[in-house]
């Protein structure tokens, strides 16, 4: 059997490592992994090929930035021409970034089966691209590998039929098991002094005693009239209680200049580049509390423990809330929500949740759903 798999940006890189790695054990499988280039730089891509011992693509499509519709029409038109020259069984794509969605479309039009890895996860915001991705992915696909009994709610309440549904677990948590220990023994103050992105001098940081924040959503960082009041909080508020360590998006560093408000962030927080797998699971084991709005990094403080704060009004990822047994909580960009959720979860004890079948093994589900398909 010829499997055909995608990555194109920084999330799905996590979600493909066990998949390739369990593939890897069974001659039956021919497979060959495309990279479609999303997210093509050194620190945002080749690392994490590296780090999570992902083997070297065997096509890479090279598209690169640009609008939703530049991304996906150059996608398609590149990917098509693999699909053509590869003629795989089997198209498999993860996640629900912009490659997600194009090369589903391509699978279907040259009539190849299709599966998606993380299947039915919705926010019910069509506002989001993410979300327009997952429902015309899950809409394509012939199998939907799916995370979570919420998702495999979610397809059936669209119609999808129970046969194409198969419930294996978080694919994310398989790469933080494997890589915890690698993680854990790294030594925070020197990361941090290797990725500092503005030289300062590096406080005390003792364990459980730092928070950490990633923010990149357009939601929170392309007006100014939402970013500037979360930008006082988090600097004049959190940095008093604790260092606060931010792994900068490129996106989100371009909008700050561009708003006057870097001067001020770079003299209150610890300003760090895109970090690494290892680094960013590391900061997150030893974190007192994260502040995201990343959806991976809601399903790791879930199993870490680490107590979140979502900064957005809606999550794909309800399981991995307060709610539902998980660590998060979804305050918004609205400073007022944010502060009283903070000031509560300052009182909670780490606490780690592992939802159904979060054990490790769901890359070892997946490829014994293909097994039953070759012969």
């Amino acid at each position: 059997m010829k499997i055909l798999s995608v990555v194109g940006a920084r999330p799905n890189f996590m979600k493909i490592a066990p998949f390739c790695r369990e593939l890897s054990k069974h001659p039956e499988f021919n497979h060959v992994l495309v990279h479609t280039g999303q997210h093509y730089d050194t620190r945002m891509s080749d690392s994490f090929f590296l780090d999570l011992d992902i083997p070297a693509p065997d096509i890479h499509l090279n598209i690169g930035s640009g609008t939703h519709a530049e991304q996906v029409g150059k996608t398609m038109i590149e990917f098509e021409k693999v699909v053509r020259e590869e003629k795989p069984d089997w198209i498999v794509v993860v996640g629900d970034v912009n490659a997600t969605c194009a090369c589903s479309i391509v699978a279907k039009k040259e009539h190849i089966k299709l599966a998606h890895i993380e299947a039915g996860l919705r926010s019910g915001d069509i506002d989001m691209p993410e979300e327009v991705n997952r429902l015309v992915t899950d809409r394509l696909s012939d199998i939907l590998f799916t995370p979570d009994r919420f998702s495999n709610a979610n397809l059936k309440a669209e119609g999808v039929d129970s046969s194409r549904i198969a419930f294996v677990g978080n694919i994310m948590i398989d790469t933080l098991e494997t890589q915890r220990d690698k993680a854990i023994v790294r030594n925070v103050p020197d990361m941090v002094r290797r990725e500092l992105l503005v030289p300062r001098d590096i406080p005390d940081l003792a364990e459980n005693n730092w928070a950490v924040l990633t923010m990149h959503r357009p939601s929170n960082v392309d007006q100014i009239e939402t970013l500037k009041p979360l930008v006082d909080f988090l600097t004049d508020e959190v940095t008093e209680d604790m260092p606060l360590l931010w792994p900068i998006h490129p996106r989100t560093q371009k909008q700050l200049q561009i708003f006057g408000l870097w001067e001020k962030v770079r003299k209150k927080a610890i300003l760090l580049n895109p970090l690494g797998y290892h680094d960013m699971v590391r900061l997150n084991i030893g974190a007192r509390i994260m502040f995201t709005d990343s959806g991976g990094l809601q399903e790791e403080c879930c199993v870490l423990g680490t107590p979140c704060l979502t900064l957005r009004w809606n999550t794909e990822r309800p399981i991995t809330l307060r709610e539902h047994g998980g660590a998060s909580v979804l305050v918004g960009n609205d400073v007022n929500r944010i502060r009283a959720a903070y000031k509560d979860v300052l009182q909670l004890e780490r606490t780690p949740q592992r939802p159904e079948l979060w054990d490790g093994h769901t890359a070892e589900r997946i490829v014994e759903t293909f097994l039953s398909r070759v012969h």
